[in-house]
């Protein structure tokens, strides 16, 4: 990721004392389509794909106006617990809990900010390469991995999780959800179409809840076979099965963090502003 870091602002700065963000004693899932609502957010993370092939997304953006500013010392972990806690409830995953979550899910990484920005040119790059597989996908699928076996284990559930991918998303999913109790983690590539080490990535894990799948075709063929199988409910529903791709809304929210991180990075006392250039593919 590049961005450019831009003018200072006239926005008063809060020091860390401020009041840190409150857990919400509610938070109910929607579908983009409209066709399902009044879901959890353990239900949204299990759920993927909605019913009637929306996204999951919270009713409502939480506000945090009132205490951003309080999270700039935090560390990486630390702020993705503040983020995270503001889209589930207490009941749901509770304070302890989510913390240890965060702190086991973000340790894997190579780098201690995790997400480190260096300046090149005019630009300031974030690293998002020093996770387990090198890929951006390995700050949320790290997480994920983790909170998946937390309900799973907690609810005494058995989970098929099954993704699609054209290289990154395959290694940061499999090592996201290697060895985790309950899991059984099937990936979908095109045959030929991912690089060497990517693919040496997927079929070299070898613990037993990893099934890697080649197809002969394209990425989007892999995709479009996900996509219906989330779409045949009863099967979905008789397979137990959970995603791994971005049409999961744990992914998003995850990834929510390192725009905060990098932000407070290049300004502590948050008396600046910056644009963010995000590369993507796949359209």
């Amino acid at each position: 990721l590049g961005f450019r870091a831009l003018q200072r602002s006239s926005l008063p700065y809060l020091s860390a004392s401020s009041e840190m963000a409150p857990r919400p004693t509610s938070v109910s899932y929607i579908s983009t389509r409209g066709g399902a609502s009044g879901l959890t957010f353990e239900q949204a993370v299990y759920e993927g794909l909605a019913p009637d092939g929306g996204l999951m997304i919270p009713e409502e953006v939480p506000d945090v106006s009132s205490m951003w500013k309080a999270w700039a010392t935090l560390s990486f972990h630390e702020l993705a617990f503040e983020i995270v806690s503001l889209f589930c409830t207490e009941t749901e995953l509770p304070t302890n809990d989510l913390q240890e979550l965060m702190q086991r899910s973000y340790g894997t990484f190579s780098h201690s900010d995790v997400v480190p920005t260096v300046k090149v040119g005019g630009l300031h790059i974030m690293e998002l390469f020093h996770g387990p597989t090198f890929a951006f996908k390995d700050v949320a699928l790290q997480a994920l991995g983790n909170l998946y076996e937390y309900f799973l284990k907690r609810n005494s559930k058995k989970l098929t999780v099954l993704g699609a991918t054209s290289g990154d998303t395959g290694g940061a999913a499999i090592y996201g959800m290697r060895g985790k109790e309950n899991v059984e983690c099937f990936i979908l590539f095109p045959e030929g179409r991912v690089s060497k080490v990517q693919q040496q990535q997927m079929t070299t894990v070898l613990d037993d809840n990893v099934h890697c799948i080649a197809v002969k075709g394209t990425f989007d063929d892999c995709q479009d076979i996900v996509k219906a199988l989330f779409g045949d409910l009863a099967f979905k529903r008789e397979a137990c099965l959970g995603a791994v791709n971005s049409i999961n809304w744990a992914r998003i929210m995850f990834q929510i963090t390192y725009y905060f991180y990098t932000y407070y990075r290049l300004f502590p006392h948050c008396d600046g502003t910056m644009s963010f250039s995000v590369p993507t593919g796949n359209f």
